[in-house]
């Protein structure tokens, strides 16, 4: 599909900040026209009452999802297996299905088993999906109708470690990655964790072991390495910033680094080098991608021991979730992969 063809786009879920986001970006992309966001709490409610940003944007209201039209698109922005529960009733409704839970990002049943305590309940379908990672799965994403989105924070590891991986030159040990995470990654349902005077100027480790996105790194990247996760709650309320230590051989420096980086992603719209020599912004910071579908990425080099520190930058709700499925969106559908998602962020946030 090219040109100036539309598709009609249905989100269920749309209330929460996951579908909300890519209600935001479905408003502004040529070739999408929302016609349909549902709510169970809040049908029959103006769109811009729940997501106030989007006033004047739109004269939507909520519906529930019995409710929910035929479209060409339905995008699913659930709590965690509600979709894969009743995946049979949304592919009735529409061609292409994208979710942006973490319902069909597995592959192996088994995984998932033991990532979340209990059986997925559509194993037959996990194979019809495409982890929507573009970077990573370009060629299956084109014509896919099932885009199944990466988690944020594997996305934001994946990302940093995927060129040394895929070249080979990583040393075969451990990878520790660690994630500093906004609040809004936890989704808009209030919890104990996300009460304000409990939030507001805490550095909380919230899963030192044991994060659920390890799952899809360890799918993802290439060489089977032993990688482990660790997830720290901060005050911002979007981004990620990963630092992810691992070793490369001896005699490597900066500048092999940065060659690897080249190699593997010169050519990507959304990936930015960012190492650079003076002033205060040298490495990624998640402040300066608030509502962008960049992910930063830098480096330095330990030429003591060989270790090399990657770091990572992302918006968890646009890189992280809306964004590469709007990204995943236009490569199936054969347009220009930077089709509404042309932001370029703010300074000073």
């Amino acid at each position: 599909m090219t040109g100036s063809e539309q598709l009609s786009v249905a989100i269920v879920g749309g209330s929460g900040y996951a579908g909300g986001e890519f209600l935001r970006l479905a408003l502004n992309h040529p070739h999408l026209t929302v016609t349909q966001v549902t709510s169970e709490r809040n049908a029959g409610t103006p769109v811009g009452l729940v997501h106030p940003n989007l006033r004047g944007r739109t004269n939507l209201k909520f519906r529930k999802a019995a409710d929910l039209d035929a479209a060409d698109v339905v995008v699913l922005a659930l709590p965690h297996n509600s979709a894969a529960k009743r995946i049979a009733e949304f592919e009735a409704k529409g061609r292409i299905i994208i979710d942006l839970s973490a319902d069909f990002r597995l592959k192996d049943p088994a995984v998932y088993r033991a990532t979340y305590g209990e059986d997925h309940p559509s194993p037959d379908k996990l194979g019809e999906w495409v982890y929507g990672n573009p970077e990573l799965h370009r060629e299956e994403l084109v014509g896919a109708t099932r885009i199944a989105c990466a988690g944020c924070f594997a996305t934001s590891v994946i990302l940093a470690l995927y060129p040394l991986l895929k070249l080979g030159v990583l040393l075969p040990k451990d990878v520790i990655a660690t994630g500093l995470v906004g609040s809004s990654a936890a989704g808009a349902s209030a919890s104990d964790s996300s009460h304000h005077p409990e939030r507001a100027g805490s550095l909380r480790v919230y899963k030192p072991v044991g994060h659920r996105h390890t799952a899809e790194a360890r799918q993802e990247l290439p060489g089977n390495f032993p990688i482990h996760l660790t997830a720290i709650s901060t005050p911002r309320v979007r981004g990620i910033l990963t630092t992810v230590q691992a070793w490369v051989p001896d005699g490597w420096s900066d500048k092999d680094v940065w060659s690897a980086y080249r190699e593997v992603y010169g050519q990507e719209p959304f990936i930015r080098i960012v190492k650079v020599a003076k002033g205060i912004h040298r490495y990624p910071d998640p402040m300066l991608l608030d509502g962008t579908n960049y992910c930063d990425l830098g480096f330095e080099m330990d030429q003591d021991t060989g270790r090399v520190v990657l770091m990572s930058a992302i918006d968890n709700l646009v890189k992280g979730t809306a964004g590469h499925a709007i990204q995943s969106l236009n490569i199936s559908q054969g347009w220009a992969e930077t089709t509404g998602l042309e932001f370029a962020g703010l300074h000073p946030a």
